[in-house]
């Protein structure tokens, strides 16, 4: 067996290009690297109608003792405009100390960095008793419908237990060591449309407005003030981000109108006290208007935090160790797909830096690649210990 270098391996998952939720060959070529580091796997593909395949991959080394998992996506966000980029974004290359390409960032090195510590964890711990797997997904830059979810209760049906989680997102703002994340605030959306009379502005007790419902609406919903924050939690917040009144004449009085809102809310709350409390508001307004609402809700997640244990002080002490930072446990930022597996597993995210994710040039360091393939690898020599 031979260690699998994290730079080649990263630069091989690159080139495969897998833009969610187009798979382009990138599980099958995973699937074989692990087989040969001796895991037993299985690739996954969930259906469900209108939503397009997905394709899945968990693989498990050893069956005995704790399982430590390592999560993770291979899909990718489209790279945009290709003249925009100053190498091809599925053929990686490296300048100035950086590994560039589609992925580089968010979060194939990641995943790299993931086989890369296992490989040498492997060499140097011949006689290994417990067990090490890797839930790989190619939905989560997607609808997140047929991937690490829907593998999730598939886990769930085999009775696999998993005793802790690794994901590998891109967590650090700015350098290396700076943040883990150990819980993420819950993600609402809510699609509002009002139902008014259309007619003519110049007799408007003829009509009734459906912008006057929205816009008082609109405005309360931007006053509620949800909750002041808590440890470990910002504050929650909602923001209004579209409104729509599709009306091509200046003398009419729109018959509807429509707005989105997002709501990111803290475990103060759920999505169902959420929309409670939202609904009444609704109410209240359309009845005083006399206009009809219809409110269409999408819950991305419900709040959750990963109460910190011996494990998660052990990776924090990891981290340091490696890059001599002080790591800070944070919920800030946005989902990941650690809050469906923190319903089998505790878990928390530690990766590269954010900073160029979803860029032109996404990149990675070399430096930051090196040291996260060692912290990984630490991290199972500590927990196995």
């Amino acid at each position: 067996m031979a260690i699998l270098n994290e730079v080649k391996l990263a630069k091989e998952l690159i080139k495969f290009p897998s833009i969610t939720p187009i798979d382009a060959g990138v599980m099958k070529f995973l699937e074989k690297k692990l087989k040969k580091l001796g895991f037993k796997t299985k690739i996954i593909e969930f259906k469900e109608k209108n939503f397009k395949p997905v394709k899945n991959l968990y693989a498990r080394l050893g069956n005995k003792g704790s399982n430590f998992c390592f999560a993770g996506h291979l899909d990718v966000v489209p790279p945009g405009n290709i003249n925009d980029w100053t190498v091809n974004p599925f053929k990686p290359s490296i300048k100035k100390g950086h590994l560039i390409g589609r992925g580089a960032n968010d979060m194939k090195s990641s995943i790299a960095a993931f086989v890369s510590a296992v490989s040498t964890f492997l060499i140097k711990n011949k006689n290994f008793k417990g067990s090490i797997s890797l839930l790989i997904t190619g939905d989560e830059e997607g609808d997140a419908i047929n991937g690490t979810k829907k593998v999730v209760d598939y886990l769930k049906k085999k009775k696999e237990k998993i005793d802790f989680c690794l994901v590998g997102e891109p967590t650090n703002p700015n350098k290396l060591g700076e943040m883990i994340k150990i819980g993420r605030r819950g993600s609402l959306t809510g699609k509002l449309t009002i139902k008014g009379t259309q007619g003519h502005v110049a007799y408007p007790h003829r009509a009734n407005n459906p912008s006057t419902s929205i816009i008082k609406i609109l405005n309360e919903l931007k006053n509620i003030k949800f909750d002041k924050g808590t440890k470990n939690f910002q504050p929650t917040n909602l923001e209004v981000t579209k409104i729509n009144i599709d009306n091509n004449a200046d003398n009419v009085i729109p018959g509807s109108a429509e707005a989105t809102f997002n709501i990111r809310f803290n475990n103060k709350h759920s999505s169902r006290s959420i929309k409670k409390r939202l609904n009444k508001i609704f109410r209240k307004v359309s009845k005083k208007n006399k206009s009809i609402h219809k409110i269409d809700y999408r819950v991305s997640g419900e709040a959750f935090l990963t109460k910190p244990n011996s494990t998660t002080f052990m990776i924090r002490d990891v981290v340091k160790k490696i890059t001599k930072i002080k790591t800070k446990l944070s919920t800030t930022g946005g989902t990941s797909d650690a809050r469906f597996i923190r319903k089998i597993a505790p878990c928390l995210e530690f990766g590269l830096v954010g900073k160029t994710m979803h860029k032109v040039d996404e990149a990675v360091s070399l430096k930051d690649l090196k040291n996260l393939t060692k912290i990984y690898e630490n991290i199972l020599q500590d927990y196995f210990r």
